[in-house]
């Protein structure tokens, strides 16, 4: 299709602004464009159509199967969406006074409640835009409390193979030596590895569980009680609370501290890039710690982000809880293993699971073995898959596992649903030992076929060239 631009004609417009009533001011000179910047002149018409062609092109969970997952896009009930569109929420300002905004801090203060009883936690601020900006702030509540005891000799986070790519990048950040672990041949900790680099210059761990294999780590409370024992603290990374929430609590697990997705787990969608929310969670001995915020009379604290983060973010994930309530929340957890385990439970005899045993919200296929008796490759699965109406999951991840693909089907699809998934992985399969070349050149039913990645990636076209 052509590009907005391509389309455009000049002189062409689409509304009719109605007559100023107010005086107009204009802008000083040297505030002004030289200028006028090149926007595409379009009709209403136009207009609509071109997005309308655009969304055509997209897959998003209204058009189909989406087993990415939480961590990115699950469905999101539309009732969020509206209470977040209210006026009385979009309409507050962040500097209007406390007793004009009632409703927006009651709003939080519940979520906070709701959260923290769900997390284990005992004190929560929701400045974080998103979950790495979540885990930074969460790493800097262990590294100031150290700080405050003037334990200045820990220097180390320790971080297991198998962790999110923020998180030793977070680490790094807040000027900490990430020490990596090895994980053991059951997708878990290692608890020798674990044992042999704790010691008093180790300033705490980070650790999701479960964890990005889909496995829940049954050592975790001794995990946790090692790290203890040597005088470190314990960070959880949220990203797949969707699998435990309302069953099993962070801080019950040993945990000090904890980022939330809300932009995940708790109803606002994230892909796209935003806006999200990585509430941070901690327990009543970090709480002098968290960061200030504009609402709150906190002097000498730092802030994180202005004012109390993306709130609107904060109203989609409370009318999401306050919607599903105390018998809810547990069952969307337990949908979402049991969809899972299921779904794992239909492929296992085609594709191999690299870690044959109960999952949680996820699980991976190992295709390495696959692979080499085939040609066919975890992204030519993949790309076939979006010839048959399915979003590919997620490819290469974890890195402890070749050929890898990560599937999480969240707790909102239907058995129907899951099977057709399951007898497509099937037909793939099959398809990949007989006629390998059709699925090294998926997707052939899409707009565009299989990109160069590597040139997109390293020469991308960002803007239109009007020359």
């Amino acid at each position: 299709m052509n590009l907005i631009f391509e389309k455009s004609v000049k002189g062409r417009r689409s509304c009719i602004l109605p007559k100023c009533d107010v005086e107009p001011v204009a802008l000083p000179e040297n505030l002004r464009r030289e200028t006028a910047p090149r926007l595409p002149e379009m009709s209403e018409t136009d207009v609509s159509r071109h997005y309308t062609e655009l969304n055509k092109q997209v897959h998003g969970v209204n058009c189909g199967f989406y087993p990415l997952g939480s961590c990115t896009m699950k469905y999101n009930p539309r009732i969020d969406e509206e209470a977040a569109a209210m006026e009385g929420f979009t309409n507050v300002h962040p500097l209007a006074p406390k007793s004009t905004v009632r409703g927006s801090l009651e709003v939080l203060d519940t979520l906070r409640a709701d959260l923290c009883e769900i997390t284990g936690m005992d004190g929560m601020t929701f400045q974080p835009a998103a979950g790495a900006h979540g885990e930074f702030t969460g790493v800097l509540l262990i590294k100031q409390y150290h700080d405050s005891r003037n334990d200045t000799k820990r220097c180390k986070i320790i971080v297991p193979d198998s962790a999110h790519g923020t998180n030793p990048a977070t680490a790094a950040m807040c000027g900490y030596q990430v020490v990596n672990i090895p994980s053991a041949p059951n997708g878990c900790v290692d608890l020798e590895a674990l044992k042999s680099v704790l010691g008093d210059d180790v300033a705490g761990l980070m650790l999701t569980n479960p964890n990005t294999v889909g496995i829940f780590d049954e050592n975790i409370l001794e995990i946790t009680k090692l790290v203890h024992e040597a005088g470190g603290l314990c960070y959880y990374d949220g990203a797949n609370l969707n699998a435990i929430m309302g069953v099993v609590r962070p801080g019950d697990m040993g945990f000090d501290c904890v980022h939330l997705n809300l932009h995940k787990t708790f109803a606002t969608p994230h892909g796209g890039g935003g806006p999200g929310a990585g509430a941070v969670g901690c327990k009543e001995f970090l709480k002098p710690f968290l960061p200030h915020s504009a609402m709150m009379e906190m002097p000498g604290r730092i802030q994180v982000r202005a004012f109390m983060g993306n709130f609107l973010v904060c109203v989609r994930a409370l009318a999401y809880v306050m919607t599903l309530g105390r018998e809810g929340i547990p069952e969307a957890s337990t949908n979402a293993v049991l969809n899972a385990n299921y779904l794992m439970s239909r492929i296992k005899g085609t594709f191999t699971p690299a870690f044959d045993r109960i999952c949680m919200h996820e699980f991976v296929l190992d295709l390495s073995q696959y692979e080499k008796e085939t040609g066919v490759s975890a992204l030519d699965v993949a790309k076939s898959l979006i010839d048959w109406g399915m979003h590919p999951p997620t490819m290469y991840f974890p890195l402890i596992v070749h050929e890898a693909l990560m599937l999480e089907p969240t707790e909102t699809e239907s058995i129907e649903t899951l099977d057709w998934a399951a007898d497509v992985f099937r037909k793939l399969y099959e398809l990949g030992r007989t006629d390998p070349e059709t699925m090294h050149g998926a997707p052939h039913h899409t707009p565009i076929g299989r990109p160069d990645e590597v040139k997109a990636a390293r020469s991308p076209i960002v803007r239109y060239d009007f020359a």
